[in-house]
């Protein structure tokens, strides 16, 4: 995959997450991404925002134009921080498992609302989360 342009975004506050949103959503409209898949993809990325928001005060989330070798578009997500990392991510991908109260949905559902989904983790090392949406 090869990357075309990129904006990088501190997330330090919820603030942040909608800004995020926003400029995935403007980038998926420059690609002609159909509004159905920019709403996904703008979910995903304030699931992985806010567990930054939440699990480590603050990170970044790099948007990034992409190209793959069959000419396909579309953008890829990256969400960093330096927080606690997680512990153990098999059951940190399972529905309704949570360590902060909510509802368990958040990487899980990520996953499921992105084409590619990858997480890098290490207690005591932080959190890196991929995603990638393709165009249609």
């Amino acid at each position: 995959m090869v990357g075309e342009a990129q904006e990088r975004i501190a997330i330090e506050s919820d603030a942040d997450v909608v800004t995020a949103r926003q400029r995935a959503r403007q980038l998926a409209i420059g690609l002609e991404m159909p509004s159905t898949d920019q709403t996904l993809l703008a979910t995903a990325i304030s699931e992985v925002a806010r567990n930054i928001t939440a699990y480590a005060e603050r990170g970044e989330v790099l948007l990034e134009l992409i190209r793959d070798g069959r000419g396909r578009r579309g953008i890829r997500v990256i969400a960093h921080d330096e927080g606690p990392g997680i512990a153990d991510v098999e059951r940190a991908m399972t529905d309704g498992y949570t360590t902060g109260g909510g509802l368990g949905l958040g990487l899980p559902g990520a996953r499921r609302l992105v084409d590619e989904f990858e997480i890098e983790t290490a207690p005591g090392a932080g959190t890196t989360v991929t995603l990638v949406k393709w165009t249609r």
